[in-house]
């Protein structure tokens, strides 16, 4: 499937990017935000893009490439923007973008672990070379630790029941595949809601928990004030109510002496843009700041 950057449209008219800005995309992914960010910001526009997949960075420098000079790639955490702001010699940028989904290049790759709609190796880690994978988290994670994660990050509503059909299977064999897990989950008495599949808020939520995703933007928010230059501009893409509740606190929590909120509703995808994604951006939701001061 053809990568499709969410609310893309969107993004640019909000960072309004400009010839001699510096942007960092912390997600860069496939590479679609950055490259129009490049080509709206042409001929002196600079970005910085940074991804924990290091497949992503591969895809995007390919893509990317066109753009020569104008564009950093590192393979790192976006929770690390001040060292990688620091390598790259940049004190503050001109706007920052997170597009925290899943891409569909590691969805639609069974060897990834992401999805049950083709089985493969239960993994789900966004570095498939970094910690442990959501195996490990399966089969060996105490059954309260299960149900709280399933709970919480899935907010599956049957999680005690999913975490005691997990038990009992991998007492019989160690659960090694996304089909067997979707399996044990639809059999467990997972929630049913039409159109949705019994597993996908059990995978929804161990993603989220091999990934340390919630961790992570939690540690992000603090520092991107104070990297973004006067005016500079925030852009936060989310897919789950948690990652929502914890950009919106954030924005709750900064001062109009600190930043300008530009979303007081998050700005939704629409039919189109729905169906082209096949669905994938139906739950994307952006929110959106302008740090104060005056421009230099």
């Amino acid at each position: 499937m053809e990568h499709w950057p969410a609310l893309a449209d969107a993004v640019i008219e909000i960072l309004e990017p400009k010839s001699g800005g510096i942007y960092f995309d912390g997600t860069v992914g496939e590479g679609g935000h950055a490259e129009a960010i490049l080509k709206k910001s042409g001929p002196g526009g600079r970005l910085i893009g940074a991804d924990v997949d290091a497949q992503a960075i591969d895809s995007s420098r390919r893509r990317l490439a066109v753009f020569s000079d104008r564009v950093t790639l590192v393979q790192a955490n976006y929770r690390e923007i001040r060292e990688i702001l620091e390598a790259a010699g940049v004190k503050e940028v001109n706007g920052i973008l997170l597009d925290l989904g899943v891409s569909s290049r590691q969805l639609d790759d069974p060897e990834r672990g992401f999805s049950f709609r083709n089985s493969g190796p239960l993994d789900m880690r966004m570095d498939p070379e970094g910690g442990a994978d959501a195996s490990e988290l399966v089969n060996r994670a105490p059954l309260p630790v299960l149900e709280k994660i399933i709970g919480e990050f899935g907010e599956e509503p049957r999680a005690r029941r999913i975490a005691q059909a997990i038990g009992a299977a991998r007492r019989k064999k160690r659960i090694a595949t996304t089909g067997e897990l979707a399996e044990i989950v639809a059999r467990g008495g997972a929630a049913r809601r039409p159109g949705r599949h019994p597993a996908t808020l059990t995978f929804q939520a161990l993603r989220l928990a091999v990934n340390r995703e919630l961790e992570n933007l939690e540690s992000f928010l603090p520092q991107s004030l104070p990297v973004l230059s006067p005016r500079g501009r925030l852009v936060l893409i989310s897919y789950h109510s948690l990652e929502d509740r914890i950009v919106k606190n954030f924005f709750k929590s900064v001062s109009p002496g600190q930043a300008k909120i530009l979303t007081r509703t998050p700005l939704r995808p629409d039919a189109e843009e729905i169906f082209l994604s096949r669905s994938r951006t139906r739950s994307a939701k952006l929110r959106a700041l302008e740090k104060a001061g005056e421009e230099a």
